[in-house]
């Protein structure tokens, strides 16, 4: 016996190594894909777990949708399990069919009926509904929410409808308002979005699709019923209709990505009120803005396109402890943000 005790203790030694690197905890991944000016978010939950926002454009021969499925198969996945759809234009909800085919996707999630009639509105709504009915679905409604893995997804508008309550934490007076002045009401899917705060353990992002101007300003005036953020996905492509100053500004975001296209969006105005933000620490582009200067347009590194021939994301992996990672994938790029 005193001679085989000694071996039985090597034994329960050898097969109990020590942690590695390997073993901890994976990021929440957050792919922000090139759909030329649409929008195309993935988020790949530790868990394995998934949710999209948005599908791209339909036609070009299933670019978007193709684009979107090889960044599934890079995270490893075989399905979407939800998908948020903002509003219903075609650079929004057009990939929807393409996508189906190519992915499984479990969940949708938007706003109810759309507000645009038409020829082309109705084909690209009823297009959509198609697919959508033979999954489960849920209509957003704002101050509600879900959740996906660990990511806390909550409304903060659809259907035209908003918040009116503050979030936890949030609700300060915004002196930002002052000297506001209104555009014109916006009658199109765009005042529709489905707004949300996306919220990993200490991390904060929102994505407001492509809500507008006056739609925005009452979202934070004349309280900020948002509070504060890490991430801003920038509303609307960077179009000059959205990214209401007061809105930006309160709101506080240490970095932002604007998800233009070469030729839509990152108009120097709405460029401006990103990256004039108090405490914004980086801005990044998806592309290069044509339409605009070169002092409005972030330097190279932090821009994933230089032109339209190429489909490179930007990434972004959170910790668990809400410090996270930026990557051009373009030239490998990397910034990292700490809590």
């Amino acid at each position: 016996m005193r001679r085989t005790l000694p071996l039985l203790v090597l034994a329960l030694v050898t097969v109990s190594p020590p942690r590695t690197g390997a073993q901890a905890v994976r990021p929440l991944a957050i792919h922000v894909i090139d759909v030329e000016g649409g929008q195309a978010t993935l988020f790949v939950l530790p868990s394995g777990e998934s949710l999209l926002v948005d599908t791209g454009f339909p036609g070009n021969n299933g670019r978007d949708a193709d684009r979107i499925a090889a960044a599934a198969k890079r995270a490893g996945l075989s399905k979407i399990d939800t998908l948020v759809v903002t509003h219903y234009h075609a650079d929004h909800v057009g990939g929807v069919p393409a996508l189906s085919e190519r992915l499984p996707i479990a969940r949708f999630v938007d706003h109810g009926p759309t507000v645009e009639k038409g020829d082309a509105p109705t084909a690209l709504f009823n297009g959509y509904v198609a697919i959508r009915d033979k999954a489960q679905h849920t209509v957003a409604k704002p101050g509600e929410g879900l959740r996906v893995g660990d990511l806390d997804v909550r409304f903060l508008s659809a259907a035209g409808a908003l918040i009116t309550k503050p979030l936890e934490g949030a609700g300060a007076p915004n002196p930002l308002c002052a000297g506001y002045a209104p555009k014109d009401p916006d009658p199109t899917e765009n005042a529709q979005s489905v707004g949300m705060l996306l919220t990993y353990r200490g991390f904060r992002m929102l994505d407001l699709g492509d809500l507008t101007w006056n739609k925005e300003h009452d979202l934070v005036c004349p309280n900020n019923l948002i509070g504060t953020i890490d991430l801003y996905l920038t509303t609307h492509h960077g179009m000059n209709i959205s990214g209401l100053p007061a809105l930006v500004h309160a709101v506080h975001p240490r970095v932002a990505i604007m998800n233009n296209g070469a030729r839509k969006g990152g108009t120097p105005e709405a460029w401006t009120g990103v990256r004039t933000s108090p405490g914004l620490v980086d801005l990044w582009q998806v592309h290069y803005a044509t339409a605009s200067d070169a002092a409005h347009n972030v330097p190279e590194a932090f821009i994933a396109n230089m032109d339209e021939t190429t489909g490179n994301e930007i990434t972004v992996a959170v910790q668990r402890d809400g410090s996270f990672t930026v990557t051009n994938t373009r030239n490998n790029q990397s910034k990292t943000y700490k809590k």
